[in-house]
């Protein structure tokens, strides 16, 4: 029995690191890494049904995500293109399937925790050396060239012509801090090093050239410097350091200050005497109307995952100076123009229930002198609160890639609902 259960811990570790190399495997694209968690995630549902294991799933986070990928599969069925619409939705639970995993592997205490931390530590260490190189000499390690925008560089690493380094270190990062938190018996050295990490991280997401990217880094960073208790003031301290740094390079690079500071404002409209509501810039603002001209016309299940790219060309829909694109770059107001009201409540409600948790949170630190939260499960609410968060743009809501960024997210806090 004993070696039975020895061998049974081996085959769960195993699955466990198996589950941390989709961190490194996202460099190379979304085929591996998806492919990785469409595999995982169905052999965890043979394996769920075998040992009739369900209780992994009587969980309200994943009632309201399975009643979300109901939500889409109707909003498909209801589409004028049932195949192009399906390519979206009909898959959908598998991001959800895959953070029970997750769970479970938590659960039967794996050390998935070590496995994820380390491969944190290994990837983002290569890729800020990858990254910092390409930005000095113009072409990464590989050779792959440092991107424009314009005349502004845009760090890609390993990405290639992919500019999403900076979404990727930004959207993991919260994660990653989580994970730090709660790793045991870390000596001084270990504490600098990933303290430095952090700082050399931060600016690499700066010099990656994604406003929405480096938005979610300060949204995250001042949520989890706000409410933490014990590692508040190491990432204070990181996060003080890289802003000065990054305030040399803009003092240094009028490129990048261009990128952040002064072409924001032109787009915005906001240097100009008459002020009109430019939501963004006069490209997001024309998807972001759009896309609610559609809902408008469709205001409980939208026209279908995936098809605002189809409507959106429609003259009674298009407004603006760039009305059409594969998506209107803002999760809320995909999900309005795609799947109504039925499915934009779902996001919202998540968005509320974080504030609403902190709200509690806070006053309990104020009046009881305690903390609701631990630092680990704030830092993983900080990873949840910049996926749901409204007020900035966002690629593709059904997009592969960023699909695993919420499968790991959420992976890790499916798992602190009894500790909250």
């Amino acid at each position: 029995m004993l070696m039975e259960s020895k061998v049974l811990d081996n085959q769960y570790n195993i699955i466990a690191f198996l589950c941390a190399l989709i961190v490194p495997l996202m460099i190379t694209g979304p085929f591996l890494p998806d492919l990785f968690l469409s595999l995982l995630s169905v052999g965890f549902i043979f394996y769920c049904i075998k040992k009739k294991i369900f209780y992994v799933y009587q969980n309200i986070y994943f009632y309201f995500f399975i009643l979300f990928c109901v939500i889409c599969v109707i909003c498909s069925i209801f589409s004028d293109d049932l195949f192009l619409s399906f390519q979206s939705s009909l898959f959908y639970f598998r991001i959800g399937i895959f953070a029970c995993l997750l769970r479970f592997l938590i659960e039967k205490n794996t050390n998935i925790h070590n496995y994820f931390y380390k491969i944190f530590i290994i990837t983002f260490s290569v890729v800020a050396v990858d990254g910092y190189f390409q930005f000095f000499n113009q072409v990464n390690l590989l050779g792959l060239p440092l991107q424009y925008v314009g005349s502004t560089p845009r760090v890609s690493s390993f990405f290639g012509d992919e500019t999403i380094l900076d979404s990727y270190l930004a959207r993991l990062f919260p994660l990653f801090f989580a994970l730090f938190t709660i790793k045991e018996k870390k000596t001084k050295k270990e504490i600098f090093f990933i303290m430095f990490l952090f700082v050399v991280i931060d600016v690499l997401i700066f010099l990656g050239g994604s406003r929405t990217s480096f938005l979610f880094l300060n949204i995250s960073s001042l949520f989890i410097i706000l409410f933490i208790s014990k590692y508040k003031l190491f990432r204070l301290i990181s996060f003080i350091v890289s802003f000065f740094i990054i305030l040399l390079i803009v003092n240094n690079d009028n490129r990048l200050k261009t990128r952040y500071i002064d072409g924001p404002i032109e787009s915005m409209g906001l240097n100009k005497a008459e002020k009109s509501l430019i939501i963004f810039t006069p490209a997001h603002d024309s998807s972001i109307r759009t896309a609610f001209n559609i809902f408008k016309d469709n205001p409980f299940i939208g026209v279908g995952p995936k098809l605002f790219r189809v409507k959106c060309s429609e003259k009674k829909y298009a407004t603006g100076v760039l009305p059409c694109n594969s998506h209107p770059h803002n999760f809320y107001a995909q999900l309005l123009a795609e799947t109504g009201l039925m499915g934009f409540l779902i996001l919202l409600g998540l968005f509320i229930y974080i504030l609403v948790k902190m709200f509690h949170h806070t006053k309990n630190m104020i009046f009881r002198k305690n903390n609701l939260i631990s630092d680990y499960n704030i830092c993983l609410l900080a990873g949840v609160l910049i996926t749901v968060w409204p007020f900035s743009p966002n690629g593709n809501f059904f997009n592969n890639h960023l699909m695993i960024f919420y499968s790991l997210t959420f992976g890790f806090f499916y798992n602190v609902k009894k500790k909250i």
